[in-house]
């Protein structure tokens, strides 16, 4: 009888079993989960961040479209909520395409330093100056310290999507060599110049020259507002539409992929 009695409460045991087995695995997948998020979220802050191109100012280098990665731990990944920046590996140099953060304000851009309770947004840009740099434009043309960034005129016309066919040119900054557009029936934003970069901050330009907002508009970014440089395409496609629009499977039947620019990396 007692030999019964211990089989029959080994068998009501299993269940209990069972539902611990199970909440077990559950736990773990949840656990699971959390170090997943928590390693994406260190990436994301220290490593690498994912940006996405939502205007023309940098035609013909990037389009509207282009998905790309940031590399964030060159210049020093910046603490969050902190003005702190961890070692970098190097200087940003001139002629990198860098993402950067500004302040907004309707159509109105400013230094995030000098508006600091506006909200922020992020810009891609050029770097054609340096700290201590004097940038002048003399019949249309750059000059940084007194040496002209001369642009060297292309057989090739972009067709903007607008419809605006500009022309195209290549440049060499520093160990840079890249393409910009000139509108010749149209000049860029108007700046007094010459322009001395200030300690600590960069000048930003946009390669689509005569249609771009950057420092001869809104003025310099410091250091601190930097991300890092552009360095590789990972997506590329002719859509700029609500998120709404991109879960819709429609949009991704339809909308033109420019899988050769994928993989490209950013100069």
């Amino acid at each position: 009888m007692a030999e019964l009695e211990k089989t029959v409460q080994g068998s009501q045991s299993e269940p209990a079993k069972l539902e611990a087995r199970a909440g077990g695995g559950f736990w773990e997948q949840v656990t699971t989960l959390g170090i997943a998020i928590l390693i994406a979220l260190f990436v994301r802050q220290f490593v690498i961040e994912p940006f996405r191109i939502p205007s023309g100012s940098m035609f013909p280098t990037l389009l509207i479209g282009d998905h790309l990665f940031v590399n964030k731990f060159i210049y020093g990944a910046r603490l969050p909520f902190t003005d702190i920046r961890l070692p970098g590996i190097r200087e940003p140099e001139r002629g990198e395409v860098v993402v950067f953060t500004v302040a907004r304000r309707g159509t109105n851009t400013y230094p995030a330093d000098r508006k600091p309770n506006l909200p922020r947004e992020e810009f891609i840009k050029r770097i054609i100056g340096l700290p201590g740099d004097e940038i002048d434009v003399r019949g249309g043309t750059f000059f940084v310290n007194g040496t002209a960034i001369e642009p060297e005129p292309l057989d090739e016309i972009f067709e903007s999507p607008e419809g605006e066919r500009l022309e195209v040119s290549t440049v060499s900054l520093g160990s840079h060599e890249f393409r910009i557009l000139d509108n010749p029936y149209r000049s860029g934003p108007e700046t007094t110049w010459p322009v001395r970069v200030e300690e600590g901050r960069y000048f930003m330009l946009g390669d689509n020259r005569d249609h771009s907002k950057d420092s001869r508009v809104w003025g310099t970014v410091r250091m601190a507002e930097l991300k890092g440089p552009a360095f590789i395409l990972y997506w590329s496609w002719n859509f700029n539409g609500s998120w709404s629009q991109v879960l819709n499977p429609i949009t991704w039947w339809s909308v033109e992929k420019r899988w050769g620019r994928i993989g490209n990396l950013v100069n």
